[in-house]
């Protein structure tokens, strides 16, 4: 006995003398993961393209990059884009209730049309346009009342800028290497605009855009990058600045399997136009959406979903029936929403899932009436209780496949009833008896 205490004596003696013994049993947390933290907690996100591009309904400045009109008929739209009856107020409320946690708007497109007064650059909505003011320090202030996360889009290429490299797909102003003082303003231009944004708004996550018409190098991502993170350590980036990002930005085309990048976002249109473009009817429905949405946080990541409010600053109906039905379910089956980790894979249930936090909750979304029981396949866990989210019903299961001689866990098999399914995408909660366990 007596040589056991003293080895233990050592053991403690020893730790004291060398704190990294007892340190390198300590978890290691990221310093990314920690700023992260409310982006992957998030799940949605409303991305907002307004511009002058809304006056006539055009797609957004590509519509004269790729000459379907002349760059001074698409300027022209200026005088029409008046904003009259925009109140970012009711933006704010629309945005919050619909569930999202983060909202990002586009501060400055393609075009080079700002909607703040910006010192920099030849377009803004205050000095060019019939608005005659400044659209968006209103919007940042109700997005803040709301505490929600404040995201500012900015493009960085400038098509309308006669120091950028490019004008349309035909027709190229000069090589970085032929006039390097040219590309010298333009870079004081660009990166003087993103010191306004950063002095007056201070967002929490910059979304950038256009990065593949020049090498990382000629945008000076890094450098980029270091000003932004010395304004603020724990702003998030998006990819698109040659890779000085923090996450993934897949765009319109949902994921078909789990991503490799811890951190991502599924931006993704409402229609088939970014901006509001009036003929563009093909809406998805509230349903399509949902289920969309459900893929995105099964996986592991977050929807950015578009509206384009008109020029007038009104938000199509189509768009608020949408987000008003999107609010009403994220708010009746939050907690298999927000904080969530990404689910079982699908040959163990056909459709998406999420688990809680602590893994002992397993969320499954079911998108059809089903045609019998639903099934789940090889979960070893006892599962306490079955019940819908957002109801509290308690549903019937039963086991099958599990012979006593085999450590197999067999196929689950769920009660449904018509009466208890939402009218969209039905969750139901397993409450497990320890973390989530599965058949390899």
């Amino acid at each position: 006995m007596r040589i056991k205490y003293s080895i233990l004596l050592v053991v403690f003696v020893s730790c004291l003398l060398n704190p990294k013994l007892t340190k390198a049993q300590e978890p290691k947390t990221d310093s990314t993961d920690i700023k992260m933290e409310w982006f992957k907690v998030a799940k949605l996100g409303i991305f907002i393209h307004w511009g002058i591009y809304a006056v006539n309904g055009i797609d957004e400045s590509w519509s004269f990059y790729n000459e379907y009109i002349s760059h001074e008929d698409y300027l022209k739209q200026t005088d029409r884009f008046t904003a009259e009856y925009y109140d970012p107020n009711k933006w704010a409320d629309l945005i919050a209730n619909s569930g999202a946690k983060y909202t990002v708007i586009t501060t400055r497109h393609h075009d080079g049309f700002s909607l703040w007064p910006s010192e920099y650059g030849a377009l803004n909505a205050e000095e060019h346009s019939a608005a005659g003011r400044d659209l968006l320090t209103p919007f940042v202030e109700a997005v803040r009342k709301r505490d929600l996360k404040l995201g500012l889009y900015y493009s960085l290429p400038d098509w309308s800028s006669e120091d950028y490299t490019h004008f349309t797909k035909s027709k190229k102003r000069y090589q970085i290497s032929e006039d390097s003082d040219r590309w010298e303003r333009f870079m004081k231009y660009y990166q003087g605009q993103l010191g306004e944004l950063i002095d007056q708004y201070n967002p929490d996550l910059w979304w950038f855009d256009g990065d593949w018409e020049h090498s990382a190098e000629e945008w000076r991502a890094e450098e980029t990058r270091k000003m932004l993170l010395d304004a603020n350590q724990d702003v998030i980036i998006n990819s698109r600045m040659k890779g000085n990002g923090d996450y993934e930005t897949p765009e319109q085309s949902v994921p078909l399997s789990k991503l490799e990048s811890t951190y991502w976002e599924l931006c993704i249109t409402m229609n088939d136009s970014w901006g509001f473009q009036g003929n563009d009817l093909n809406y998805k429905t509230a349903n399509e959406i949902i289920r969309i949405f459900a893929d995105c946080i099964s996986l592991g990541g977050n929807m950015l979903l578009d509206i384009g409010p008109k020029a007038d600053g009104t938000i199509p109906e189509e768009q608020v029936d949408i987000l008003n039905e999107l609010g009403r379910w994220t708010a009746k089956h939050k907690e298999a929403i927000y904080g969530t980790e990404s689910g079982i894979p699908a040959n163990y249930y056909y459709g998406p899932s999420t688990l809680s936090k602590d893994r002992k909750t397993l969320y499954l979304f079911v998108s059809h009436k089903p045609n019998g029981p639903i099934v789940v396949r090889g979960l070893k866990n006892k599962v306490d209780r079955i019940r819908v989210v957002g109801n509290g019903t308690k549903l019937k299961s039963k086991i099958h496949n599990k012979p006593y001689w085999s450590n197999k866990a067999g196929l689950l098999y769920i009660d449904l009833p018509e009466d208890v399914l939402d009218d969209q995408v039905t969750v139901i909660a397993l409450q497990l008896d320890g973390e989530v366990s599965l058949d390899k």
